[in-house]
């Protein structure tokens, strides 16, 4: 989840960038699946700024490059839209914009008003849509085509109890992103990263101490939680010519997905292949 206030100067460059490396705003930034992201980028030698309301505890840093960090609050318009000016006037062109901002806290239906499940929303689907109608001219500018791509979730894909509001979110984003395809091509092309667990520094809060991510790594069909930086190199292959072709399209980075509960529970069938269904 983003942290910090309204748009502003920030960071420690200033003044016009060259114009030669690509130019990749990722919004959340600096923690978390956001600065794996970020530090995937700045291995490509791109210009990358990352954005939060608050700056990160430690520089986002890599290959000897660092992000630059300007602080927004990507739930207020006039916010978002003073950022990517910032933006256009130090770094003149956006390549790749990548909306990664979002999260929730774990809160059942009936435990709160709609008015908090709606704050989640506006985080996790208002917010990214805000941020690329904002990008999108200096995106459909680049003579090569810009890119956006969303963080969606597993969440959004089936039930999330729990996490409801985030799952709906997260399930718009993904049909957003689908609609924003078709409707800005061929200028600018949009994909989703659906994501399954990830080990962040944040881990411990959903999932619990070493023996609860054990657990739940368990669970997984490739054995683990992905990193950030495997989250990131995903990133940087969807925004690469390698994938100019790709619109439209969400990639699943989950570790095979979730195994189906009632297969642990059956009775039978549990010494040999599972029969085809």
């Amino acid at each position: 989840m983003p942290d910090g206030t309204e748009a502003g100067r920030g960071g420690t460059e200033a003044g016009p960038k060259p114009q030669g490396a690509r130019t990749v705003v990722v919004t959340g930034g600096t923690r978390g699946v956001g600065a794996g992201i970020a530090r995937a980028f700045l291995r490509t030698g791109a210009h990358v700024v990352v954005c939060a309301r608050r700056p990160p505890d430690r520089p986002v840093t890599a290959a000897g490059r660092t992000a630059r960090h300007l602080p927004a609050d990507l739930r207020d318009p006039a916010a978002v839209t003073a950022l990517f000016e910032q933006v256009a006037h130090e770094y003149g062109r956006l390549d790749v914009l990548v909306n990664n901002a979002g999260g929730t806290p774990f809160r059942l239906l009936d435990a709160a008003g709609a008015e908090r499940h709606a704050r989640v929303i506006a985080l996790n689907l208002v917010a990214p849509l805000t941020a690329s109608l904002a990008a999108y001219p200096l995106l459909r500018a680049r003579p090569d085509g810009g890119c956006i791509l969303m963080v969606g979730s597993v969440s959004g894909t089936r039930p999330s109890p729990g996490t409801a509001a985030y799952g709906a979110a997260k399930a718009g984003l993904h049909s957003l992103a689908r609609t924003m395809a078709v409707e800005w091509a061929p200028a600018v092309r949009v994909n989703t990263l659906v994501l399954g667990m990830v080990r962040t520094e944040s881990a411990h809060l959903h999932y619990g101490d070493a023996d609860g991510l054990a657990a739940v790594a368990r669970t997984v069909p490739a054995g683990r939680l992905a990193e950030p930086g495997e989250v990131g190199a995903a990133a940087v292959f969807l925004a690469s010519a390698d994938a100019a072709h790709i619109t439209g399209a969400d990639l699943l980075v989950h570790g095979g997905g979730e195994r189906p509960a009632f297969l642990a529970a059956a009775t039978v069938n549990h010494d040999h292949e599972e029969p085809p269904t």
